[in-house]
């Protein structure tokens, strides 16, 4: 499938359109305006509502439309590996070091944080609430057999769902376990359907609390939780070196945009029914050079 063929089929209804106005200096619309910037990106930040809030200045700032393609992280990062997106905004760290490492992506930036947390029915049939532990928590939802609908989709949450797993020392499977294939907002309605457990991204869960009768039983260190359930979002170009036809420069001043001071005052802001979704983390007094390359990656070009 071609690059246009490919944004055509799947990022049609995501698209957010070309602004009403051209914003900002002729020297900085010149050469873009017009242009498309393709962004792959994890659901939690399109079901939230966010990325329309972030996308809307930088197309009026540039004159240029941002077509976003909500996906897992697995998926997202699959989507530029073959050429199809421009820059990605992802939420896995070790995902993203291994995309960096193959030589797809450069000039990663910390973005924006918050953390996931263990939904439930308020009835906490496994009786996790107000456990400090995620993976004494998971492990007394296996035991019980509860439901746990699971992203099953290779997305920043699963990874994590896998990793509390993996420290439980638990291998979840049987009637109880359940892989659904789907993103966050669908993976929450179907829990709450079930009765069943989930593990959410904070911002996604409080976008849909009125909807919906699940309930944080476990928090994460947002508010006192384990730090096993921190979500850390990074955002990377791909390489024009690897894709020769990827839109390299409007990529970079995207990740300009949004680890300004601007864009970052703006995800602050950002809340839904009264609470912050997101944290900012790209501006730091001590600039941490360490986002730039993978994790443990060193400049005699071995990692620790």
């Amino acid at each position: 499938m071609q690059r246009r063929e490919f944004i055509a089929a799947t990022a049609g209804g995501l698209s957010l359109g070309v602004a009403g106005c051209l914003g900002g200096s002729a020297e900085q619309t010149a050469g873009v305006a017009g242009e498309t910037l393709t962004l792959t990106t994890t659901t939690s930040t399109y079901d939230t509502g966010l990325l329309s809030e972030l996308n809307a200045p930088f197309e009026d700032m540039y004159g240029v439309t941002v077509d976003s393609v909500a996906q897992g992280t697995g998926a997202a990062l699959e989507t530029a590996r073959n050429g199809d997106s421009d820059v990605v905004m992802v939420h896995a760290r070790s995902l993203e070091d291994e995309f960096m490492r193959e030589g797809y992506g450069v000039n990663r930036r910390d973005l924006m944080f918050n953390d996931f947390v263990i939904v439930g029915p308020s009835a906490d049939p496994a009786g996790i609430e107000g456990t400090g532990s995620a993976t004494e928590a998971f492990a007394a939802i296996a035991e019980a057999g509860a439901p746990f609908i699971s992203r099953g989709d290779n997305s920043g949450t699963h990874t994590k769902e896998l990793a509390v797993w993996e420290a439980a020392d638990v291998d979840p499977g049987g009637d109880w376990y359940q892989e659904t294939g789907q993103g966050m907002g669908e993976v929450l309605n179907i829990a709450n359907e079930q009765g069943g457990y989930t593990l959410s991204d904070r911002g996604t869960y409080l976008s849909q609390r009125s909807e919906i009768d699940l309930t944080i039983l476990v928090q994460g260190p947002i508010e006192g939780g384990p730090e096993l359930l921190a979500n850390p979002y990074g955002i990377l170009a791909v390489n024009p070196a690897v894709h020769e036809d990827v839109n390299y420069d409007l990529a970079m001043a995207y990740i300009g945009y949004i680890t300004s001071p601007e864009a970052q005052d703006l995800i602050a802001d950002y809340e839904s029914n009264g609470e912050q979704l997101f944290f900012p983390r790209a501006l730091s007094e001590d600039p941490n050079f360490q986002q730039y390359v993978p994790e443990g990656w060193s400049a005699s070009g071995s990692e620790s």
